[in-house]
């Protein structure tokens, strides 16, 4: 993959976890998930349907499925905790991000519906994150995609930076003057 690209697809790296679990890794994390909502709104405030549909890259998705995917992605990621809080390592499974996000839902409803959505999940997602105990971090699950277990510490780090990757990609537009 060419440099260019690369730092297209990953303009702010890819995921790195941290070595070992720290509370101090889980408290950024949490700060990071709490305040993303506001910013998802304020990355694509007045966007037209034009900058909606344009995307990040070339043989990328547009903005409208990407703001889509958050919601989608996010959704997977509190039932994952949830269940790996209730149950033994459940094996949670994989699912077709890319096939996801041409689903018709994706083009007949508007952004706002997934920026509504992802402002009550996070609410819910950073409350339950606040509340965790230092065992509850250690509990995981087995994600059958990856053929490993993750651990709930890992996964709050992962989406801490998979919500700022993709506002990346939508902030790399305006950047780049595309509009």
């Amino acid at each position: 993959m060419s440099e260019d690209l690369e730092l297209l697809k990953y303009p702010i790296g890819k995921f790195k976890k941290s070595e070992v679990f720290s509370r101090k890794s889980i408290e950024d994390a949490i700060i990071i998930l709490k305040a993303f909502p506001m910013w998802l709104d304020a990355s694509i405030e007045n966007l037209d349907e034009y900058q909606l549909n344009t995307p990040y890259r070339d043989g990328g998705w547009t903005v409208n499925q990407v703001v889509h995917h958050l919601a989608d992605s996010h959704i997977n990621a509190y039932i994952r905790i949830k269940l790996a809080l209730t149950q033994d390592t459940p094996e949670v499974n994989a699912y077709d991000e890319n096939k996801w996000a041409v689903l018709p839902d994706v083009f007949a409803l508007p952004v706002n519906m997934s920026t509504t959505l992802i402002h009550g999940l996070h609410a819910r997602m950073t409350a339950l994150m606040e509340r965790m105990t230092d065992e509850d971090w250690q509990r995981g699950y087995y994600h059958n995609g990856y053929k490993r277990h993750f651990a709930l510490w890992e996964v709050a780090e992962l989406y801490a930076w998979h919500s700022k990757h993709h506002l990346a990609h939508i902030s790399s537009l305006r950047g780049r003057n595309h509009w």
